[in-house]
């Protein structure tokens, strides 16, 4: 199925902001038992550290990237390319193995969970603010071309 190059930013918003949402879920119902000062900082280092060195990096260059395809409609899951797939799906097999193993304490899950959920999460509202700018482009550009 064929879509809309800007829907491609709509796409990986959703699918961003999903994993976002659900995993940052998940570290906020195992963080009550571990609710300290020092564990809220660390899930805004781990938010920080992620948002700077991996999603804010990746919303840029995937933007960029679907920004400058020539062609009006892409195959539905070019949002992302085949390098970016792969890294979801290590990502989503070790965190279901870490929680199912029980390998990784309750504590850790939590802090870590919130952080890297966070971070997701907005890297997903990212791709759905380039989207909402892309599309308001377009929309300019139809409406100078019919002045």
């Amino acid at each position: 199925m064929k879509v809309k190059r800007n829907t491609l930013l709509l796409l990986a918003c959703l699918v961003w902001s999903a994993a976002g949402f659900n995993i940052l879920r998940i570290g906020l119902m195992s963080y009550p038992s571990y609710l300290t000062v020092l564990n809220c900082l660390l899930s805004v280092l781990v938010f920080a550290v992620f948002q700077r060195f991996v999603f804010g990096k990746l919303v840029k260059k995937h933007t960029a990237r679907i920004n400058a395809y020539l062609e009006e409609r892409h195959f539905f899951l070019k949002f992302f390319d085949g390098k970016s797939f792969a890294i979801m799906a290590v990502m989503m097999t070790g965190g279901i193995g870490l929680r199912a193993s029980g390998f990784a304490p309750e504590r850790f899950i939590a802090v870590f969970s919130t952080g890297l959920g966070a971070s997701l999460l907005v890297a997903g509202l990212l791709f759905g603010r380039n989207y909402g700018k892309a599309v308001s482009a377009t929309a300019a550009n139809q409406n100078n071309n019919k002045a």
